[in-house]
């Protein structure tokens, strides 16, 4: 089960805090290729937000290559094998610079970082 939640309290504005959500379960690896989104009403009314908000963040998402809109067929998650070489290489260094980060934070030297990666897979 994934979750998403709204801060009503948060400086940040709801459809950046579901798209940066979303954006993060599907780099994650948590939505597989191909998957299905929710509909836009059907996730503004779990969440309680407005279907325009959810329609935002979801035009977001297809602007960077991560959502598919496929009208009637609903808003799928894009198969990053059909991105072009250079948006996933862009995607790339993105999570790698994500993981680094956390490793730093957990005190971990480039050497422990590439072999738990390596471990990883």
């Amino acid at each position: 089960m994934i979750t998403i939640s709204i801060d009503n309290t948060s400086p940040v504005p709801p459809f950046e805090q579901l798209r940066g959500q979303v954006a993060e379960i599907i780099r994650s690896g948590r939505f597989q290729p191909g998957a299905r989104l929710p509909t836009v009403r059907q996730l503004a009314g779990d969440l309680g937000i407005a279907p325009n908000t959810v329609a935002r963040a979801y035009k977001a998402l297809e602007v960077e290559k991560l959502v598919q809109a496929r009208g009637r067929h609903g808003t799928r998650v894009v198969d990053s094998s059909d991105l072009p070489k250079t948006r996933r290489a862009d995607l790339l260094a993105e999570a790698a610079k994500r993981y680094v980060s956390e490793a730093r934070r957990l005190g971990a030297d480039i050497d422990e970082a590439l072999e738990a990666a390596r471990r990883a897979t």
